[in-house]
């Protein structure tokens, strides 16, 4: 018996598509921390501000508005479905870089390292579900 390709039909992709409610619930279950973040620190913009000196992120004050900015509008994107694969991207790599700065438990005291290594992972965990979603957009727009 020969395989024609190994490469999966548009069906088999079909096959395996969530209904689209169950999807929205996903992406926003996916968002779901970003959305949180970025209105907590909105509505205490003092505490985001105090938060990116406390990882000697400078200036703080414009620091604090781009993550503000990037952590809604990206979240709205992926789950408006407007430029998904771009705000995914965006998420992920805010998420890669805010993992390695916040962290680093290689550096920490031995009675935090098992806690933020566990958040490190989760993390990267997290960034990997977004290269999914941007993958998966960005396959499924060049199909059409």
């Amino acid at each position: 018996m020969m395989l024609s390709s190994s490469r999966p039909s548009p069906a088999d992709d079909d096959a395996g598509m969530l209904p689209r409610a169950m999807r929205w619930i996903a992406l926003l279950l996916l968002c779901g921390a970003y959305l949180q973040g970025g209105l907590v620190k909105l509505l205490d913009f003092p505490g985001a501000v105090a938060e990116m000196q406390h990882f000697g992120l400078s200036p703080a004050v414009p620091m604090a508005v781009a993550t503000i900015a990037l952590e809604l509008v990206a979240a709205a994107m992926i789950l408006t479905g407007i430029g998904r694969w771009l705000g995914a991207l965006a998420l992920a790599a805010f998420t890669l870089a805010a993992t390695f700065l916040a962290n680093r438990f290689w550096n920490a005291p031995p009675e935090a390292q098992f806690m933020m290594a566990n958040a490190f992972f989760e993390h990267l965990g997290l960034v990997g579900g977004f290269l999914l979603v941007a993958w998966h957009d960005w396959r499924t727009r060049r199909r059409a």
